[in-house]
Formats: structure tokens, C-alpha cells, sequence
């Protein structure tokens, strides 16, 4: 019997398994399209675009549709719609696949937070930052992988049908024996008055956590391989090492974080992660060997790892909003970000040079350990709440 926790653990991970692989492969992706690194980013705006639509009017559809139905299209489609990248023939028609990835992925956001928030009331334990670890080991495995394909010749466009028909095959037997949590009993719990999400004021500090979070996110593993490249000319493999070493070392902390965060509480493990993540960016920025480089994705990787998920959790606990309104509008600020660093960091990288484009991570990483330190509480998680029965079309 696979528990109901891991079902969304394998979806977070078959995600990012499919982004990673093109991440991955964007330094192929940018030599057959002949675009220099600012055109290229602002290829990959178009995920931003699509993931900002979805996240500001999605969240009462994946309500209607439930957990489940929405899990398969979410998951298994941006799998399929990836593998397509490699053979677009111009940058206007990637864009557009992105921004149909960019959808589902905010979609995907949604659906996925929520059901992890509603089954850690319902058991009363932590999940959240196992859940996202599970993203970080699915981009960890494909990077490491991707290197070492990159190094033996396969072309993108193998590797990425490769990727896809694995995530359909596996990722759709997963999901459907998946079944919706209960939603718990909390003010506002129905959407109906709240169908377009936007932050609001008392939500704004998180926003600026998460966004410091998923910029440093987007930095290390959309541009990690390029830099390595224009920096110190180094191999695919060894250029693909500092993506492996960022995914690894988020990975490997989020997937222990829940018993830390547990005893020391979210406030004081978020400023220490952002700390260690600012550490990072900086080394990064000025390293003057490759082995101190790859040390400062490491250190970046460890210090966004338990951030957004703290903050995840602190906006789906929130009472004054439906969760599933407050997860969206945080996520249409941080999950955007994340798609939106590959342009505004290539831009930086293109007119200054690719060693400014972490240093300018700085000071917005300041600023989200000034917000850490009031915006993020020190309590443990509550004991299992009551809970109302899901309607039978949340089960798919």
C-alpha cells in the first residue's frame, strides 16, 4: 500500500526529473538555436507568463477537478511537452511550449502544496519539506545523469523522450491510485468569494521569502552549467557538476529538515538557510577556481533548500483566506520568480558579466532574512485537526 504522502513525493519529483532534464541540456538547446544567453532567457520567459496566468485564476478549478485528475495532467503533461523542446525549430515556437509548460507547472504548484497541507493536519506530522525534497532529489538525479549523457554524445532530443516516457509509464500508474485528503475544517475554507488570487498585505513578507528563495533556486539550476562553461571552460561533466552539487545538497537538507524545523522552529532555521545561501551566491560571484565555485552552489543549494516550504506551510495555516488561495498567491510570486530568473540573470549575465548575475542575488537575500525574522513563527505543528469529507470529485 503506497501512502497517500508519497504518491505527491513522486510527483514532485517526476516534475522536476522532466525540468531538470532540460536545464540540463540548455547549453545544447542554445547552441541549435543560435540565440545568445539574453535571447535565451527571454525564450523561457514564456513559462513565467503561464505559470503567473495559472497560479492567478487556477485555484478553483483544481478544486472542481480534485487532487487527483489534476495530478495527471500536471505531472505527466509538461513530461510530454518537454520532450518537444529540442526539436522546436525557432525560439518564438519554444516559447510557446514553455508557456504551456508554464500552465501546468503553476497548476501543479497549487494542487500539490495543498494536498501536502491538508494530510499534515490531518496526521498532525510534517511533510512539507520532505515533499519538496523530493523535488530536489528528482532534479539532483537528472543532473547528475544529464552530465554524464551530455559527456557520452545522446542528443537532447533522445534524452528528453527518454525522460518523458518514464514519467508517463511509472508517474501515471502512481497517480492513479491516488486519493484526496479530507479537506480540514478552517474559516473561509470554501473558494467561492476568492476566485482570482493575489497577494495581500499580510502575505507580502512571505512573498518576499519565497522570492528570495526561488531566485537563488532558478540561479543555480538554470544557469549553473553555462557558468561553469563561459567561466572556467570546463567539461560537460565537470560543468554539470555544479547543478548535480546545488540539487544534491537541497535535496539531502530538505529531506532532513522536517525534525529540525520541528525542534529549532521555522523562524530560526529559515534565517540560518538564507544565510548559508547568501554565502553562496557570493562565492559564486567571485570565485577564482572552479573548486571554490562548485563549493558556493553547494552552499546555495543548502540554503534555499527549507525556506519556500516554510513559507509554503505559514501561508496554507493562514485562516483569513482559503489555502488553496494563499499557497496560489504565494506561489504566483515565488514559483514565478523561478521561471523569471533565467531572463532577468542572462540579461545581467549578457551586458555585465554571468559572475554578476549571482552577486545581484544579495541583496534580495537580505531581505528575505529581514522578513524571516518576523514573518516565519517558532511553533510545532498542530495535532491533527478535524476534518470534513473531500467531495467525490476531488479523488479524480
Amino acid at each position: 500500500m503506497i501512502a497517500s504522502q508519497h504518491r505527491v513525493y513522486a510527483c514532485f519529483f517526476f516534475f522536476a526529473l522532466t525540468t531538470g532534464a532540460l536545464m540540463a541540456r540548455l547549453p545544447d538547446i542554445q547552441t541549435h538555436l543560435g540565440v545568445s544567453e539574453g535571447q535565451l532567457g527571454l525564450t523561457m520567459i514564456g513559462m513565467s507568463i503561464g505559470s503567473l496566468i495559472s497560479l492567478t485564476f487556477g485555484a478553483p478549478l483544481i478544486e472542481r477537478f480534485g487532487f487527483r485528475a489534476t495530478a495527471f495532467v500536471t505531472t505527466l503533461g509538461p513530461a510530454v511537452l518537454f520532450a518537444t523542446v529540442p526539436h522546436m525549430p525557432t525560439a518564438p515556437a519554444m516559447f510557446g511550449v514553455l508557456f504551456c509548460v508554464g500552465l501546468l507547472s503553476g497548476a501543479l504548484e497549487i494542487n500539490l502544496n495543498v494536498e501536502i497541507d491538508r494530510l499534515e493536519v490531518q496526521s498532525g506530522k510534517r511533510y512539507m519539506n520532505r515533499a519538496h525534497g523530493f523535488w530536489s532529489v528528482g532534479f539532483f538525479v537528472t543532473a547528475l545523469f544529464g552530465a554524464m549523457i551530455r559527456q557520452s554524445g545522446l542528443s537532447a532530443g533522445m534524452h528528453m523522450a527518454i525522460i518523458a516516457a518514464i514519467v508517463v509509464l511509472v508517474g501515471g500508474y502512481l497517480i492513479h491510485g491516488a486519493t484526496a485528503a479530507p479537506k480540514p475544517v478552517r474559516a473561509h475554507d470554501e473558494t467561492g468569494g476568492h476566485r482570482i488570487a493575489f497577494p495581500h498585505r499580510g502575505l507580502l513578507p512571505l512573498c518576499l521569502i519565497g522570492f528570495a528563495a526561488f531566485l537563488v533556486e532558478g540561479a543555480g539550476i538554470d544557469w549553473s552549467a553555462i557558468y561553469m562553461r563561459n567561466v572556467f571552460s570546463s567539461e560537460p561533466f565537470v560543468g554539470g557538476m555544479g547543478l548535480t552539487l546545488f540539487a544534491f545538497c537541497m535535496a539531502a537538507v530538505r529531506l532532513f529538515a522536517d525534525p529540525i524545523v520541528t525542534r529549532y522552529g521555522p523562524r530560526n532555521v529559515a534565517m540560518v538557510m538564507l544565510t548559508l545561501a547568501s554565502l553562496g551566491a557570493l562565492l559564486v560571484g567571485v570565485a577564482p577556481l572552479p573548486e571554490l565555485a562548485l563549493l558556493g552552489f553547494a552552499l546555495m543549494g543548502a540554503g534555499c533548500s527549507a525556506v519556500y516550504p516554510l513559507a509554503v506551510s505559514a501561508a496554507a495555516q493562514r485562516t483569513d483566506r482559503p489555502s488553496a488561495v494563499n499557497v496560489a498567491a504565494l506561489g504566483q510570486v515565488s514559483f514565478v520568480v523561478f521561471f523569471l530568473a533565467p531572463p532577468l540573470l542572462g540579461l545581467v549575465a549578457e551586458f555585465i558579466d554571468i559572475r554578476a548575475s549571482y552577486l545581484v542575488c544579495l541583496p534580495l537575500l537580505l531581505a528575505g532574512l529581514w522578513a524571516s525574522s518576523f514573518a516565519l513563527g517558532t511553533d510545532k505543528p498542530a495535532a491533527p485537526a478535524a476534518t470534513k469529507p473531500a467531495p467525490a470529485r476531488s479523488n479524480g
